[in-house]
């Protein structure tokens, strides 16, 4: 939904992805001085991978050295360096401060940032950030420390928008005091544990029936205790190496009643459980229950059955070491490691990277009953899976199978895995591609590329790659291909089809009916500069004739906003709203109130629970508009396909409900809410839809998309004639 939201939740969770070093709290890497093989120690980086961070020895505050955030090209977005304060503090005012210089920073900010977690504080010094041009200067952010909540916290320095920065000479300190004065806290037992740091010990499993319904069982009970036994939501244990501790005694049995002996045994030493009296009333329309009647419907033995009820009921804490929600209600995984240095895990840890993300899912996916499919099967299925991947390819392939499995265009390998980009293909051609009637179509070139430079034509349908067809290719790709729906995997697909590892690629294409055969070069797929399709025009308003305007949201910004609208008014009849394109500011509410003439209902949402995971209810409705007499009264068209996507689609939603309002276009992506981000063994990153968005009357976007009021969709002879179809029909349904 909102672009600032995602940036928040990745810089919120970008710290799971790395396990500190103990280190002492003096040997921090504050100042930039300590490197190693061109990188800051202990720091990691969150972002657009098309930014650069470096050290420089050239401008620094002080020492040998600074870091340096750079925005490349016209990259968008931002790019964070983060690090994570090994220990927690008694205090009640935390302060970071450092020095930045900037250069030519714009549309963005630089700043410092720092984050409390679970949702306790946050500043990005969004609010009085650096711009333009400046020298170094010594900037400031203290918030409200809380001892007894804190989890973890978290500091870095930041570029949003354009431009370059440096930061060097940073100081932590709490009231007044530098933390390296000050006696850290106690840890928590799950932060001490560090027995499988260096693996799982368990490098192989035999793949027969019994060991897999062993593993089925674990997995279940596994999660539901991560989730639902008071003492692993303490944090009290470190519940993916008690996962190693407990698999090797079921692996070596095959009799299901000392199988459910052992569990028992293992949950009844985890500590006491005290029931809750009364059953959980949230007060809310409840959408979705927790799926726990494996429990009583497995097979499981009276005793095992007994005491899982029993955790059920136990009495929890507000706050989970595993999981928390957002202010705005989709979770966020805690205190997850992605063992980066894994590249390709034992099998041990491949199991843990099947049994977390699976009850991720399971608990808290705000969309799980939209899958389409019992998730436990997929768990039964994924398991032998996951145990015969030889190599860090197959692995991160099944994982990518599994995340599809979903049916989430959120979801996705977002990080880590760099032996896909050899899966796809590192090299390319600067040809860009759009489903078109079922087919693969050519409808433009990348960067200074043309026709004569290609030898392809807008219009050109492709047909077979390397002799291969199109169809047998997207086929055997579909599988890891994560989307809500059919028609966003081909957009997907479409920047994928013509990848290679070879320095030369043969393409078989159709043109006027006539089937041709092309040799093209093929480059590495970095150093083509492909148009980003979410923002393709470089205005954000123009007028179409004397009397109707086009707005697109993908570069418009907020304060463009007033002197648009008082033209649109005094001028236009019509208004297009270009919403194919990701907004490039969260327009919702300050362009709603120029187009109601009151508050109208347009959406509502449902949130999981921390007291009962699995149970998902939905909020009240959120309205659009106030009271306004003078509002625009001309015809509003929304333009819709399979490039609108989560912000965009809640964006449609809103302006929807619109006097006037009328959308067409096409199936849109389907993945609408905030973003929960997930990490997995491996340093693999990914993400789910972590809030369920619905129309008031209860109907959600997810999966099937916005539903245009006219379905409408380019044709091959339009993208030959470079003829847009929805601005022509847009034009002619204001001109009714």
């Amino acid at each position: 939904m909102k672009k600032q939201i995602l940036f928040i939740a990745i810089l919120i969770t970008m710290a799971n992805s790395f396990c500190q070093s103990k280190k002492e709290v003096q040997a921090l890497n504050l100042d930039f001085e300590k490197t190693a093989n061109g990188k800051q120690l202990f720091w990691v980086e969150s972002g657009n991978p098309k930014f650069s961070i470096a050290i420089d020895s050239v401008i620094r505050y002080s020492g040998k050295y600074a870091a340096s955030i750079q925005s490349i090209g016209d990259s968008s977005g931002f790019k964070a360096l983060g690090l994570i304060i090994p220990d927690n503090y008694a205090g009640q005012k935390i302060t970071l401060s450092g020095y930045i210089k900037t250069e030519n920073v714009r549309e963005g900010w630089a700043g410092l940032w720092v984050r409390i977690d679970p949702s306790i504080a946050f500043d990005n010094m969004k609010k009085n950030g650096v711009t333009g041009t400046t020298e170094w200067k010594k900037y400031t952010i203290t918030l409200d420390l809380n001892p007894v909540k804190t989890r973890q916290i978290v500091i870095g320095a930041l570029l949003f928008g354009k431009g370059k920065m440096w930061v060097d000479d940073l100081e932590l300190s709490i009231d007044g005091k530098p933390i390296s004065e000050l006696k850290p806290l106690p840890k928590l037992k799950s932060q001490t544990d560090t027995m499988f740091n260096q693996g799982s010990a368990i490098n192989s499993i035999p793949p027969d029936a019994d060991r897999m319904g062993n593993l089925y069982k674990l997995g279940l009970v596994w999660g539901f205790l991560k989730y639902y036994h008071p003492a692993v939501t303490a944090g009290n244990y470190n519940w993916d190496y008690e996962l190693f501790r407990i698999m090797p005694q079921l692996l070596n049995e095959r009799n299901p009643q000392v199988i459910d002996a052992i569990l028992v045994k293992w949950i009844k030493g985890l500590g006491n459980i005290e029931s809750v009296a009364k059953p959980l009333n949230t007060g809310n329309k409840i959408i979705m229950q927790p799926d726990t009647g494996w429990i009583v419907g497995s097979k499981l033995s009276p005793e095992l059955s007994a005491l899982l009820m029993k955790v059920k009921t136990a009495k929890r804490d507000s706050l989970s070491y595993y999981i928390g929600l957002t202010n705005l209600g989709n979770p966020e995984f805690k205190n997850e490691s992605s063992y980066p240095s894994m590249l390709y895990p034992d099998a041990g840890f491949r199991m843990l990277s099947l049994f977390r993300y699976w009850n991720m899912i399971q608990y808290y996916f705000p969309y799980k009953y939209l899958i389409g499919e019992d998730w436990k099967r997929v768990l039964k299925e994924f398991i032998p899976k996951f145990i015969k991947d030889s190599s860090a390819t197959a692995y991160d392939l099944t994982v990518l199978e599994l995340i599809a499995r979903v049916h989430d265009t959120h979801a996705n390998i977002w990080g880590g895995a760099p032996d896909l980009a050899k899966f796809w293909g590192i090299n390319s051609v600067p040809v860009e591609l759009s489903s078109v009637e079922d087919k693969f179509v050519v409808t433009g070139f990348a960067g200074d590329s043309t026709s004569k430079i290609t030898g392809l034509k807008k219009g050109d349908i492709i047909f077979a790659v390397n002799h291969q067809s199109v169809q047998k290719i997207l086929q055997n790709h579909l599988k890891y291909l994560p989307a809500s729906n059919y028609s966003t995997q081909l957009r997907d697909f479409e920047a994928k089809l013509l990848r290679t590892n070879d320095t030369a690629i043969v393409i078989t294409f159709i043109r006027d009916k006539k089937k041709q055969e092309i040799t093209i070069a093929a480059k590495p797929v970095t150093k083509i500069k492909f148009n980003n399709p979410f923002h393709l025009k470089n205005t954000c308003f123009k007028m179409i004739g004397n009397d109707i305007g086009y707005l697109y949201p993908g570069s418009v910004k907020n304060s463009y906003l007033p002197a648009i609208m008082e033209q649109v008014k005094s001028t236009c009849k019509g208004l297009i709203i270009d919403l194919r394109c990701y907004p490039s500011e969260f327009i919702v509410f300050t362009l709603g109130k120029y187009l109601m003439p009151g508050s109208t209902p347009f959406v509502k949402f449902s949130q999981g629970n921390i007291a009962a995971p699995g149970l998902f209810t939905v909020s009240s409705n959120l309205s659009i508009g106030d009271f306004n007499a003078d509002y625009y009264k001309g015809k509003i068209v929304i333009l819709v396909n399979e490039i609108t996507q989560s912000q965009a689609e809640y964006t449609t939603m809103a302006f929807r409900v619109v006097p006037h309002g009328f959308v067409i276009g096409s199936t849109t992506a389907g993945a609408d809410g905030n973003v929960s981000a997930i990490f997995l063994p491996g340093g693999i990153s990914t993400m789910i839809s972590g809030l369920g968005v619905y129309y008031p009357n209860g109907t959600e976007t997810q999966r099937k998309g916005i539903v245009p009021d006219l379905f409408i969709r380019p044709s091959v002879q339009d993208i030959r004639k470079n003829k847009d179809v929805l601005i022509d029909k847009a034009i002619e349904i204001i001109n009714q």
